[in-house]
This record gives structure tokens, sequence and C-alpha cells, in this order.
């Protein structure tokens, strides 16, 4: 730093820190300039060694939940095709399709009001 003189200063700052955990536990401490890459070394150490209870992320079990809301996704917009015939054999398999239709039907209108809710929301936001 400049001194009015035209010197240059020589005297140490040093860094002041805080730290919390978010409650009632709070820490301050100052720390020189000359001491600082010591410092964030040790600091350092102390966070990694704190961390070892974190987990990696499980990205097999990511990929399958994405295959997973594809597949569901694909099979929601197919329609279900109800054939057969009304009575004698093959009535269960048409009840079961006509059920699945229904459900489908079902589905899709709740997509298409949450939407439509989601819409609706942008637009108040943006008028706001």
């Amino acid at each position: 730093m400049k001194v009015e003189g035209g010197a240059e200063d020589r005297r140490n700052y040093p860094c002041l820190l805080r730290v919390s955990n978010g409650d009632k536990v709070k820490f301050s401490t100052a720390v020189e300039s000359a001491a600082l890459p010591k410092f964030y070394h040790v600091y350092g150490a102390l966070l990694k060694s704190s961390m070892t209870t974190l987990r990696k992320r499980d990205k097999k079990r990511e990929k399958q939940r994405a295959e997973e809301a594809a597949a569901r996704k694909k099979k929601i917009s197919e329609p279900v095709v109800v054939g057969g015939s009304k009575r004698g054999s093959g009535r269960r398999k048409r009840q079961r399709q006509v059920k699945a239709a229904l459900k489908q039907q079902e589905t899709l209108a709740k997509i298409k009001a949450k939407e439509e809710a989601k819409i609706k929301a942008e637009l108040t936001v943006e008028a706001v």
C-alpha cells in the first residue's frame, strides 16, 4: 500500500476469518498474511478429513431412473389399442385394455392440467 509520503507501507495486515455452523456456534480468527498459505493448507486438510462421510453420486442408478422415466413417457404417449371380443375368449384381456386406456386418459389430463398451471404461474410472475 502507498503512504502519503510516497513510500510503501511495510506493515502486515491480518486476515480476519469467521466461521459458523449456521446456528449458535461461531468462531473468528485473525491470520497474519505471512501465515496464510500454511493456514489454508491445514484448513484444506481439515475439510477433506471431515468429508469422509460423503458419498459419491451413483451415476448408474441415476441413469436407470432416467431410462425408466423415458419409458414411462413413451408408454403414456402411445395410445392403448382396445381389441378383442366383448364376450367369450379374450374378454378379460379387453377389460384390462379398457382399464389401461382410461388410466392413460386420466394421466394425460393430469399432465395437461399441471402444464397449464405451470404456464399460468409463469405468466403471473412475469406480470408482476
